[in-house]
């Protein structure tokens, strides 16, 4: 959705540029005595007077296509507010169609509007005079709601206002109350669930047992495992119970997963049950088995290809990812990667030799069979080659330019599948600069010794590259200048959301002004490079009348700006937005560096408010006593630096040096090993965070940040039993290559943990603004911000150079005495 906007950054619509950004409802005055509360995605409508809704109960949800969506905003508005029912409806079309996408969440798809009754009688009077209002109404089927009757409204349990708690990984989500008056987190799968506290009322009952009605019974198949979900359905791993073969089934959901020609994934499926039957027989293409519906859901039933993605064999095989690839390994990797491309290409023609455009070529959607066979899957928006038409859904590392058609478009995306196996990802920057490939293209002949001249012709036509500064080639200075060049290009002071352009994280509440995503971050940064930092005013005026919602911590909100705000020589400001946070309920957050108490910790510390830094590290100390799986993320506590017990250690560490209590030490050494724990060591022998299904060694989560840590506290006990640990840790750095180049999750905070590879930054480097800019999280448009874009690049270059003396924040090494005079 935050790619829509505009085409360098993630941004917001503008309703005034964009005539369909908003319903026509939404511009309709806010009715007497009602208040409106707007935001990017949802507009919020609650009567002023009078009692207020409840906290919590049994929510109401409109789902609509897009071509009944206007009149069914409309209706819930002529019905809610005569009778004083608050609700919400969201913004416009753009927004219903990101969010009824093929790759839009399961658990929130459909849902265009939502009602919040005031109790059980309301409910059934609301659902009951609606569902004949709205009978003409069609939508997408709302996965995590119970449907009333056949039309399109569902009903929920969950949470009105918004209150929040801690999951079991830790992390701060939406809650409710339970039977026992505790806040839980409010759970929103894709399957509908009675909370254990309440009983679904006794007038649903009838449609739960209609749900629950609808069965695979009597199928000859066996559906034995999920191999993929998107919003547009699922795809699964199934048994022909009539020959006992193994079968693919693909499901579709009326209304849903959409793409940009409006068509829904009923529609695609009907479409590639239809190129299957055209490439019958064709040693490319599964063979179709058999086209069926069930409960308005469409299955498409092909031939299991016992194979694997070029995607995952891509992974496997990248030489660049492994600490310990060699120039054999290079060249092995160069020989089987140009092999297996030039099947691929014949695979792509014998397509085209049937009449069909395959129309979505990436990795993901090529199989390899171990007896050499390459079948392309997925045909939903294949074309056919006498059309000349485009596709309407496609990745968007391998879509073609407007002008490409037919044919042309295969060619595209086969160009940067070429790239793509040596680049891996690279060619999602294209979009912003096409003559990026050029420059691609140079660094994959130096590093592979592959030649992929007639791929770069194809993927950049007339576009001509002009090199920015680059990292590790031209002076530090020169460098620095060009990065801060553009992001003082890059600017829009006249705004009051956002002040530099960066991750969509800074569109929630209070995100354009914090460390990670806003204004305070880029600030930071330029001040630790040594660059006078710009619109400096931009933050003050905004930072002590925070908006509601605004984090409090580090790196998400109130604590990270007034640190920014300090070392600016601001101090004042920094204690008056400190004070702000000390009148909240800071004491019941998490403990983590990104946005708990460990981060809120150290900056007490810095400013000098010692009682309450005592108490944020008495709070961390007694949240030690745990029992961690050895799996990150999930539904299990993050590991790693800005969101694992690293975080805590830094803050033990940073108390040992101002109080000098051994114990502090101790502590430290307890947070470390949890985060330890959690780590696996991967087959090139660095030691990374094990997600299970992924090892990480970027600086958020990854064993990057833990390293940076356990540098800072083995100062103090270099002797400790945890000092190998370091050594392997920082193996990952000898990689040669990261998918993205952010602070966070890529090159750059490598290089800001580890001190190494100034120079791979020129994989990501492009031109903005007369400077030299990054993208963000994602590689789909540039990034400004601390975390994911140019400014975190800045600071870990500045890092990297023996003055200025820069680094994170609390990650400097100061002695003790030091550390009392700084306070």
């Amino acid at each position: 959705m935050y790619c829509l906007a505009h085409p360098d950054f993630y941004d917001v619509l503008d309703e005034r540029k964009s005539p369909d950004a908003l319903f026509s409802v939404a511009r309709r005055p806010v009715p007497e005595g009602w208040a409106h509360h707007p935001t990017d995605t949802w507009m919020y409508y609650t009567p002023a007077e009078g009692e207020p809704p409840p906290l919590q109960g049994w929510k109401i949800h409109v789902s609509a296509r897009v071509d009944d969506a206007e009149r069914a905003v409309a209706v819930v508005w002529d019905y809610c507010v005569p009778r004083g029912v608050p609700f919400k409806f969201l913004r416009g079309l753009p927004v219903l169609v990101m969010l009824g996408s093929k790759a839009a969440s399961r658990a929130s798809s459909g849902k265009l509007v939502t009602i919040y009754p005031r109790d059980e009688t309301q409910l059934e009077l609301v659902l009951k005079e609606l569902n004949e209002l709205l009978r003409e109404v069609k939508g997408p089927y709302i996965l995590s709601d119970l449907r009333y009757g056949e039309g399109p409204l569902f009903v929920r349990y969950g949470g009105f206002a918004e209150r929040h708690t801690l999951s079991e990984s830790g992390e701060r989500v939406l809650a409710v109350e339970d039977g026992a008056g505790e806040l839980v987190p409010d759970v929103r799968n894709a399957v509908f669930s009675v909370p254990p506290w309440t009983t679904l009322p006794d007038f649903l009952q009838p449609h739960l047992d209609a749900r629950n009605a609808i069965k695979l019974d009597g199928l000859p198949y066996k559906i034995e495992s999920v191999l993929h979900f998107s919003n547009g359905g699922g795809v699964y791993l199934g048994e022909d119970l009539r020959t006992g073969a193994r079968v693919v089934l693909k499901e579709a959901r009326p209304y849903a997963g959409l793409d940009a020609a409006g068509r829904d994934a009923v529609a695609r499926l009907g479409h590639e049950r239809d190129i299957l039957v055209r490439l019958a027989g064709l040693d490319a293409a599964p063979a179709l088995i058999e086209y069926f519906e069930l409960g308005e859901h469409h299955f498409l039933v092909q031939e299991f290809v016992d194979g694997t993605t070029l995607q995952r064999r891509l992974l496997r095989r990248y030489p660049l990812t492994k600490a310990t690839s060699t120039r054999a390994d290079l060249e092995e990797y160069t020989r089987w990667a140009l092999e297996t491309l030039d099947s691929v290409e014949r695979a792509v023609h014998s397509l085209h030799g049937r009449g069909v455009v395959f129309g979505d070529l990436h990795p993901d959607n090529v199989l390899l069979t171990e007896s050499g066979r390459v079948v392309l899957i997925d045909y939903e928006v294949a074309t056919l080659v006498e059309d000349g038409a485009r596709a309407a859904l496609a990745h968007p590392a391998f879509v073609a330019p407007q002008d490409r058609n037919g044919v042309q478009v295969d060619e595209y995306a086969m160009a940067c599948l070429r790239m793509a196996l040596f680049a891996p990802q690279c060619t999602i920057m294209q979009p912003m600069n096409h003559g990026k490939v050029r420059h691609l293209g140079a660094i994959v002949r130096e590093t592979f010794g592959a030649d992929l001249g007639p791929a770069i012709e194809t993927i950049a036509g007339d576009a001509s590259w002009t090199a920015p500064p680059m990292p590790g080639q031209d002076p530090w200075p020169v460098v620095r200048d060009a990065i801060a060049k553009a992001i003082a290009a890059s600017a829009t002071p006249e705004r009051d959301d956002r002040l530099f352009p960066g991750d969509p994280a800074q569109f929630k509440p209070g995100g354009g002004l914090d460390l990670a995503h806003g204004a305070a971050g880029v600030l930071y940064a330029l001040h630790q490079a040594g660059c006078e930092p710009v619109h400096e005013d931009w933050l003050r005026r905004r930072a002590t009348e925070p908006v509601a919602g605004s984090g409090l911590g580090l790196y998400d909100g109130l604590h990270g700006i007034a640190h920014v705000l300090d070392l600016l020589g601001h101090r004042q400001d920094a204690l008056d937005v400190a004070d702000i946070v000390q009148r909240e309920k800071w004491e019941g957050l998490g403990v983590s560096l990104f946005s708990g108490l460990a981060g809120i910790g150290l900056n007490l510390f810095h400013l000098g408010l010692t009682e309450p830094a005592a108490r944020a590290v008495e709070l961390c100390a007694g949240r030690l006593d745990v029992v961690l799986p050895e799996i990150s993320g999930g539904a299990n506590p993050r590991a790693g630096l800005m969101h694992g017990f690293s975080g805590p250690a830094l803050l033990f560490v940073h108390a040992y040096e101002y109080t000098g209590d051994p114990e502090l030490l101790d502590l430290a050494e307890t947070a470390l090993r949890l985060d330890l724990r959690r780590c696996l060591t991967a087959d090139d022998g660095s030691l990374q965070v094990n997600q299970g299904w992924r090892l990480l060694p970027y600086l958020d989560e990854g064993s990057a940040g833990i390293a940076m840590v356990l540098e800072r506290y083995l100062r103090h006990r270099p002797a400790s039993e945890l000092a190998p640990e370091l050594d392997k840790l920082r193996l990952v750095a000898r990689s040669g290559f990261f998918v993205q180049s952010g602070l966070f999750t890529g090159r750059a905070g490598i290089l800001a943990a580890f001190g190494k590879g100034v120079r791979d930054l020129r994989w990501h480097a492009l031109p903005y603004g007369g400077g030299l800019a990054f993208p963000g999280d994602q590689l789909l448009r540039l990034s400004m911000d601390l975390a994911t874009g140019s400014a975190g690049v800045l600071l870990a270059l500045a890092t990297a150079v023996p003055e200025p003396r820069a680094h994170l924040p609390f990650l400097e090494s100061p002695t003790r005495d030091e550390y009392r005079k700084e306070v």
